[in-house]
């Protein structure tokens, strides 16, 4: 389907707000505006005439037609707003599917809420979102709740505060809603120790900066991948370099992302455990064994039961978990039963995930498609996780969205009182900056007085990191000069 761009640069919003109607659509964009449009096709014109801004929206697809033209002062700040929302009526009233996250396409609502909050009032944001980003009371109180809750965590960071981001970069196999550079341990086994042993360079390298810049380290976080593939000689090695050259006395939060059952043991727990970390975070995704199958995953339900008792029996005290709402074969009532069974065993945190289904996900290689029916089952299993949790004393700390998820919905991490996971809060916020060390880690410089970040990529790959690391610590002399010319 054509979607025309006649006069406007307001192409992208214009795209992803067709994308969350048409999610299976290949969609082209074309500003040569032919002297007839062929259907299917959208349209979006912006004329300036006589001191005015004329907006135009028509779609047709298939025997719907409508077009509509408004106008506007020339001083309206929000005439992209303004045609997403033309466009909007029109896609709502050809699919009879309304969103409800209205007409927001971007990752960040609760960052959103907060500006308009702070720029013109709570009441005024509160309306914004329900009347002119026409979101549903049901995600506007999420918003609210959610935005409420991160104050607190937000306010712990300061000038020089930052964080640490640990990329590793295996997995004992692929999942096939996973679009993350990752790579299958079976298949780069070799890779594995020299990565180890460059990643630990690395951490020392930026440890260095952390101390020339007076740096504050409020939190850390190792993810990937699965950290878990590594032995437990490995994981000890990666985790005391942070411990040894680090200053950890004001570290609020020291995050293993442990990740699939099958890759966790007790050699694994008790050095993840003497290397002081306090928060792990273990990832079922759902208790359902087809599902698991399904999505390519080697364990079982049982063995998420075994993996979690074996972490209590290690004293960890701060345990995350996270499920994904809208798998293939899931079902609202088995979600039901996943999200009943993760309560019971009480873990600190529970993240609910929606599934997006990324470009190069195996998921939508294999011509996996968004439909109407599971769009509504996975809203009604968030709306029932929404419940539950509130019911057993979990709140909503962050929230973020991703492109092509179904039903346009959220990822939302719950806690309990004191058990919110900070990183997900820095990272989310684009709080500080994040150092980040690995494969594929990006390190965002934060430059507080103009609220703006700078990034610093390392390559993708194990292999292109392990034969370019120089490069890398190249590229990493930038935090200096960075801090010299903002602070």
């Amino acid at each position: 389907m054509i979607i025309y761009i006649n006069n406007h640069n307001f192409h992208y919003e214009m795209e992803n707000l067709t994308r969350l109607f048409f999610p299976n659509t290949r969609l082209e964009i074309q500003r040569e505006i032919p002297e007839e449009l062929q259907p299917p096709y959208i349209y979006t014109g912006y004329n300036e005439k006589h001191g005015e801004v004329v907006i135009t929206a028509e779609v047709c697809v298939g025997d719907f037609y409508e077009k509509e033209e408004r106008i506007f002062s020339f001083d309206n700040d929000n005439l992209e707003l303004e045609m997403a929302l033309m466009l909007f009526e029109k896609f709502t009233k050809l699919t009879e599917v309304r969103p409800p996250w209205g007409v927001l396409t971007g990752v960040r609502p609760i960052k959103l809420f907060r500006r308009l909050a702070f720029d013109h009032g709570f009441d005024y944001a509160v309306d914004y979102f329900l009347n002119k980003f026409m979101v549903s009371d049901e995600k506007t109180k999420l918003t609210v709740e959610t935005e409420k809750n991160e104050r607190a965590i937000l306010a712990l960071s300061g000038e020089k505060s930052y964080s640490l981001y640990i990329s590793i970069p295996f997995c004992p196999s692929r999942c096939s809603y996973c679009s993350f550079v990752s790579a299958s341990v079976e298949r780069t086994k070799n890779l594995v120790e020299p990565y180890v042993d460059l990643l630990c360079r690395e951490l020392e390298a930026t440890a260095e900066y952390e101390k020339k810049l007076e740096l504050r380290l409020e939190s850390v976080y190792m993810g990937g991948g699965t950290p878990t593939t590594l032995s437990a000689d490995q994981m000890r090695r990666v985790l005391m370099t942070v411990r040894e050259r680090f200053d950890m006395s004001r570290c609020r939060e020291f995050t293993v992302e442990a990740g699939r059952p099958d890759t966790i043991d007790e050699g694994k727990l008790k050095a993840i455990m003497e290397c002081g970390v306090d928060r792990i975070s273990i990832n079922p995704q759902t208790l359902n064994d087809e599902v698991l199958k399904n999505i390519g995953r080697r364990h079982t339900a049982a063995q998420i039961f075994e993996t979690f008792d074996l972490a209590r029996k290690y004293n960890f005290k701060h345990i995350n978990m996270d499920l994904i709402a809208g798998l293939p074969g899931d079902t609202p009532e088995s979600f039901r039963n996943t999200l009943d069974g993760i309560t019971k065993l009480a873990p600190e945190s529970i993240t609910i995930h929606t599934l997006s289904m990324k470009r190069a996900s195996t998921l939508t290689k294999d011509g996996k498609t968004l439909d109407k029916k599971e769009a509504e089952a996975t809203a009604e299993m968030l709306s029932y996780a929404n419940d539950k949790l509130h019911g057993n004393g979990y709140y909503p700390y962050y929230l973020y969205r991703q492109s092509r998820m179904v039903g346009n919905l959220e990822n939302t991490g719950w806690s309990k009182k004191g058990k919110e996971g900070i990183y997900n809060v820095f990272i989310m916020d684009e709080t500080h900056t994040i150092l980040a060390c690995g494969a594929g880690a990006v390190s965002k410089l934060k430059d507080q007085k103009k609220d703006t970040l700078e990034r610093i990529f390392n390559y993708k790959y194990p292999y292109e990191y392990i034969n370019r690391f120089d490069e890398i610590l190249k590229r990493k002399e930038r935090i200096e000069s960075f801090y010299a010319e903002h602070y």
